[in-house]
């Protein structure tokens, strides 16, 4: 059985492997790319540890990275040591003797909320950096929520009073919205249609997505957003709005919406990603709270790291 078998096993066992680093979705935004998990055993042979990673090669490097539209990855410990920060500690150590003996030049990846590995990787030569992201974890009260929101997000909904919202639109033409909406601010898509159609069919499959959508009275698209959710938790995954309409309130009650839909299946609200300044203000104002998730990199060959970095359009 290979590694990859492996973990596909070990993580339907487990059951709280996080969305991003799950299986299925690794072969969804790595298809056409080679990726592969490392394991730690213990002496019965039992997986203590797994870190799924997405292998790249350029000018003659290998280099690991997060794939694309991917916020989480790292090394993922068994439930029998989360507690357990010295064996966390000899997990990490075993990671990081396998990343090695990979003769990588460049590593990077960004580690889940929370999460002691990456505290772990700190004393091994990795360079950990911190990041904030925002999050609704109680939801049990929508009104509470709506009350949380600052004075100017109240404002918007009150704007967006005569639209309306619905998951009515395909993965096609929210394609097309969201290339729309970039074009229109001179930007360009950063990911391809037939990415968008290869991961939103696996996770349709397994009922962790979702299409929303704002539309005015005559049913034109304002603002929409793709969602994908695990057994815990509703990421805000991939939002667009159309900046001609960006006075109209419809990206406000898009947020409001998919929260609404988190409500409903009992799932706390995530805003995680490596977001601009004014996109992560934006965030705070919708009621969150703050949560740290760290990003460890290491480089294994200076100069050739440098040009992978700029390659990888990293900053």
């Amino acid at each position: 059985m290979t590694n990859k078998e492996r973990y596909a096993q070990w993580a339907a066992e487990v059951g709280n492997v996080p969305l991003m680093m799950q299986p299925w979705w690794m072969d969804a935004v790595c298809a056409g790319k080679q990726w592969d998990v490392l394991l730690v055993e213990d002496d019965k042979g039992e997986i203590l540890g797994a870190m799924p990673y997405l292998l790249r090669k350029r000018i003659g490097q290998k280099y690991i990275v997060m794939p694309q539209q991917t916020t989480f990855g790292g090394i993922w410990v068994a439930p029998s040591i989360t507690d357990n920060r010295w064996e966390i500690a000899q997990v990490c150590q075993s990671i990081d003797k396998q990343l090695r003996a990979l003769k990588l030049s460049y590593y990077y990846q960004q580690y889940p909320i929370g999460s002691l590995p990456a505290e772990a990787m700190r004393g091994m030569r990795f360079r950990i950096r911190e990041h904030i992201a925002y999050r609704i974890d109680f939801l049990a009260d929508i009104d509470q929520i709506i009350a949380s929101f600052s004075k100017n997000k109240r404002r918007q909904l009150q704007k967006a009073a005569s639209l309306t919202s619905d998951r009515q639109l395909n993965v096609e033409d929210f394609y097309k919205f969201h290339a729309h909406c970039q074009e229109e601010q001179h930007k360009k898509i950063s990911y391809t249609r037939e990415f968008l159609l290869v991961l939103e069919r696996k996770a349709r499959r397994l009922e962790q997505c979702d299409i929303l959508a704002v539309r005015n009275l005559e049913g034109e698209v304002y603002a929409a957003a793709f969602l994908v959710w695990d057994r815990t938790t509703m990421y805000f995954f991939i939002p667009c709005a159309d900046p001609a309409y960006k006075d109209s309130g419809a990206f406000t009650l898009l947020v409001l919406e998919a929260i609404k839909l988190a409500h409903q299946k009992k799932l706390a609200f995530d805003f995680s990603g490596l977001a601009d300044t004014n996109t992560l203000r934006q965030y705070s104002q919708f009621g969150t709270t703050p949560a740290k998730f760290y990003s460890a990199e290491r480089s294994y060959r200076p100069l050739s790291a440098f040009f992978i970095r700029c390659a990888e359009h990293f900053t």
